[in-house]
């Protein structure tokens, strides 16, 4: 990827159903473009409140979680951009589309990365068919907003153990050895991360990350997959 569009730093965009969800799944690729100079930017559809820890309300969690996505983004140089809906209870309408549509005409990335459409979790399978419609909307140039329109490659779905049915590892993208420890860093500053009850999140990505890296000949790396019709090949000769 060129670092540079119409003279401005180029944008990667991480869509997660919760506060947490782009940052365990995608944060070592954003971490290694962030230290490349690219500018990244978190969005959380829900606050993922209600995974809140037996000492706090989940009100208080939403405040935290909110602080959380702002800490970990601020690390990378970037920003983080979280929606008001509540966690569990995803509207899918048109108001959110056109809410993602917005912030993407905002921000303008140049590549979107989101959930894979198949998954336990109902936040994760709507944040996919709301992304998708956001950027059909977002690229559409009949369609006035306040912002002009733009269009951002993708949807490039990342690995997530809770969306695992029906996903391949299509593409990998390398996590350099600064942005992985970079990374590592930045997660440590999300609660459920580091202290879930209910599952090693922290351990299990960092070691996913690793053992992609193996799988792409590299050191670390996390993997993607796409729409069925962007799976092209396309060859002049053998």
């Amino acid at each position: 990827m060129e670092r540079r569009m119409n003279g401005e730093r180029k944008c990667i965009m991480a869509i997660g159903g919760h506060v947490g969800d782009a940052e365990l799944t995608s944060g070592g690729f954003l971490a290694t473009m962030a230290l490349k100079d690219y500018r990244i930017v978190t969005v959380a559809l829900t606050g993922g409140e209600r995974g809140n820890p037996p000492d706090r309300s989940v009100e208080e969690y939403r405040i935290q979680k909110e602080k959380e996505a702002v800490t970990f983004a601020g690390m990378l140089g970037g920003e983080a951009v979280v929606f008001p809906y509540t966690d569990g209870e995803l509207p899918d309408n048109e108001e959110v589309r056109l809410r993602l549509c917005d912030t993407i005409r905002q921000y303008r990335p140049a590549a979107l990365l989101t959930h894979w459409k198949n998954s336990m979790h109902k936040d994760h399978e709507t944040t996919y068919r709301i992304v998708r419609d956001a950027q059909f909307f977002a690229g559409l140039y009949g369609l006035q907003r306040e912002n002009s329109a733009h269009f951002a490659k993708g949807p490039y779905y990342a690995e997530n153990w809770e969306d695992s049915a029906g996903f391949e590892k299509y593409i990998y993208l390398e996590v350099s050895k600064e942005g992985f420890e970079l990374w590592k860093k930045a997660i440590d500053t999300h609660w459920f991360a580091v202290h879930s009850p209910s599952f090693p999140y922290k351990e299990y990505y960092e070691h996913l990350m690793r053992v992609n890296g193996c799988l792409a000949r590299t050191g670390y790396a996390e993997a993607f997959d796409v729409d069925q019709e962007q799976k092209k090949v396309i060859l002049s000769e053998l």
